[in-house]
C-alpha cells in the first residue's frame, strides 16, 4: 500500500529540482549578462532561491525517506492511529463531525484532517467504536462517542482521504 502523501511530496521534489536544475541555472545565465554581480539583484535572488531549493530538496528527500519507513502493520487494526477517519457524535447536540488523522503535509481543519500531534489528534488516538472522548477546544471541551471509525488498513476512499 503507497501512502497518498507520497504522491505529494514526490511531485514536490520533481517542481524543486526542475527549478533548481532549469529555472535557477537560466535566471542566474541572464542575471550574469548583465555585468557586474557585486551589486546585482536578480543574480543574488537566484543564489537565495538556490540555496533554499537544495535545502528543500533535502528536506523532501528526508521526508519521503521517512514516512516510506513507516510499517503500516505497526498501525492498530482495531482502534484510531496514522489515516484513521473516525465518525463522532457530540454528546449534548446529537451533531455529528468525522475527523482524518493525517501527515502534518495534510492538515486541513476545514476538511477535518488533523495531525494525531494536535490537541484533537492526541485525543483521538487509540480510540474505538463506541469510545467516548473528550476533545479540546479553544475555552472549553466537547464529550463525543466514536459512533464508527474506518483505520488505514480499511480505508478504501470513502473515508474522505
Amino acid at each position: 500500500m503507497r501512502l497518498p502523501i507520497l504522491d505529494k511530496l514526490d511531485k514536490d521534489l520533481e517542481s524543486a529540482r526542475k527549478e533548481l536544475n532549469v529555472d535557477i541555472p537560466h535566471a542566474l545565465k541572464v542575471a550574469m549578462a548583465h555585468g557586474d554581480l557585486s551589486e546585482n539583484a536578480e543574480y543574488k535572488a537566484a543564489k537565495e532561491r538556490q540555496t533554499f531549493l537544495q535545502s528543500r530538496i533535502s528536506q523532501l528527500q528526508k521526508r519521503i525517506s521517512d514516512i516510506t519507513g513507516i510499517n503500516l502493520s505497526r498501525i492498530p487494526k482495531d482502534r484510531s492511529g496514522l489515516g484513521s477517519t473516525l465518525f463522532l457524535k457530540d454528546l449534548n447536540t446529537g451533531e455529528e463531525t468525522v475527523f482524518r488523522l493525517v501527515f502534518p503535509e495534510e492538515v486541513n481543519p476545514d476538511e477535518g484532517k488533523i495531525s494525531g500531534a494536535s490537541p484533537i489528534g492526541r485525543a483521538l488516538l487509540g480510540k474505538r467504536e463506541g469510545d467516548e472522548v473528550l476533545i479540546p477546544l479553544a475555552e472549553s471541551r466537547k464529550e463525543f462517542e466514536v459512533v464508527r471509525l474506518i483505520t488505514i488498513h480499511e480505508d478504501t476512499g470513502e473515508a474522505g482521504g
